[in-house]
């Protein structure tokens, strides 16, 4: 069979798992505030599905992974509150929402406590979680016994609540895989080369030495100069962990297909690395063109240098927005062509709506799995290569 075909008929199977895994989760009354039913003869009841629901289910973290309606795939939680301290779990013992474990349910995939203090500890069975709007925020609601129990999500930046959340969730395991699989590639490479010195590279060799060169070549040594090698181990496990985590996330299938690099704090972690790394290593040349720049009067100097300060803070906080807005933008489009067929279908009701809504998401679904593949080698690089113009400027010595 000729490549092409074979690369073809592979891209068209992806879209048939996304669209597969994609299928409408109905909302249920237990686990929705959105979740309505409509009578139909016989006493059945149809549940309605919302397009926002299948696309923020996918791009948020959750600590358990959706395969599709009630199938799901387990995931570990460690949590700790100063009350009841540390509680361990899998998310299958919240029954999807229908019990508690020391004032933990599960909330849309997402852990979240109660915050009575009335309420029982141990395991419980809940009814409804509803949600309703307080003071701008979407604030979640508990039943139990007849009584109803406000929820609150774990602590957040500018946010403390009664629990951290450790939990190994979606994002968490996907970056534990492809640093194992990272790990398993650079140290086969390695032995490889230990085993065959002096010999042409073999198969992951190839690959790998393909990168490796385009990143000291084309971005080590343009941004850093000699001090490239001092650096490079971090150019290179930056880059590497970046492009591996945006192209497992366009595989849609457990564990992968994640939206790993589109949740913010991923990225703010980092920038925050980027952030740290840049300003310890920066010498006095550095400083001095930011706090006090040479050259200049001093009435300019103290109205550049605030303007030079805001630019350290800046430089990460880009590096985090470009990476997290690029990529979730992607998934939130593949997501939304994929929920054409639904829409279209009628949620199965009309298979003719289904198959024009088919032939609208399919082609389009594989242009845009192709335009991420491109676009996660380019963030990749992007976010390497600002990082090492920022080490050089750190690092450059005055030329006078």
């Amino acid at each position: 069979m000729d490549r092409g075909l074979r690369f073809f008929l592979f891209i068209l199977l992806i879209i048939g798992l996304q669209i597969f895994i994609s299928q409408p989760v109905m909302a249920s009354d237990s686990n929705a505030p959105e979740a309505a039913e409509a009578t139909h003869e016989g006493g059945d009841h149809a549940k309605e599905w919302h397009i926002n629901d299948m696309i923020f289910g996918h791009i948020n973290d959750a600590n358990e992974y959706h395969l599709f309606e009630e199938v799901v795939f387990p995931l570990p939680c460690f949590l700790y509150s100063r009350t009841d301290g540390f509680t361990f779990f899998m998310s299958s013992a919240l029954d999807h929402g229908h019990k508690a474990i020391n004032g933990y349910v599960l909330d849309h995939g997402t852990v979240q406590k109660v915050k009575s203090s009335d309420f029982p500890t141990g395991e419980v069975s809940v009814g409804h979680i509803t949600h309703e709007m307080k003071e701008g925020k979407e604030i979640g609601f508990v039943e139990y016994q007849g009584q109803t129990y406000e929820l609150e999500g774990p602590s957040k930046i500018g946010q403390s609540t009664s629990f951290i959340d450790f939990s190994i969730t979606k994002n968490v395991a996907l970056m534990i895989i492809a640093a194992l699989f990272l790990c398993w590639l650079f140290i086969g490479s390695a032995n490889a080369y230990k085993k065959r010195p002096g010999q042409a590279p073999t198969g992951k060799q190839n690959l790998m030495e393909i990168f490796v060169n385009f990143i000291i070549d084309d971005v080590a040594k343009p941004m850093l100069g000699d001090k490239y090698m001092r650096f490079l181990p971090f150019l290179l496990t930056i880059f590497f962990f970046i492009l591996a985590l945006n192209l497992s996330g366009l595989i849609p299938f457990a564990p992968f297909g994640a939206n790993v690099t589109g949740n913010i704090t991923v990225t703010m972690a980092l920038a925050i690395i980027t952030f740290i790394l840049v300003n310890i290593n920066g010498n006095g040349n550095y400083w001095k063109h930011i706090l006090w720049m040479p050259g200049l009067p001093v009435a300019m100097k103290l109205f550049m240098a605030p303007i030079e300060i805001m630019g350290i803070f800046i430089k990460p906080i880009s590096l985090m927005i470009r990476l997290f807005a690029n990529v979730t933008a992607g998934h939130i489009i593949i997501m939304s062509l994929v929920g054409l067929i639904f829409i279209f279908g009628n949620l199965g009701e009309s298979i003719g709506g289904a198959t024009a809504g088919a032939a609208i998401a399919v082609p389009f679904t594989l242009f845009m799995n192709l335009i991420e593949v491109i676009v996660g080698l380019i963030q990749a690089f992007i976010f390497t290569i600002l990082a090492a113009s920022y080490l050089g400027a750190a690092t450059e010595e005055s030329h006078h």
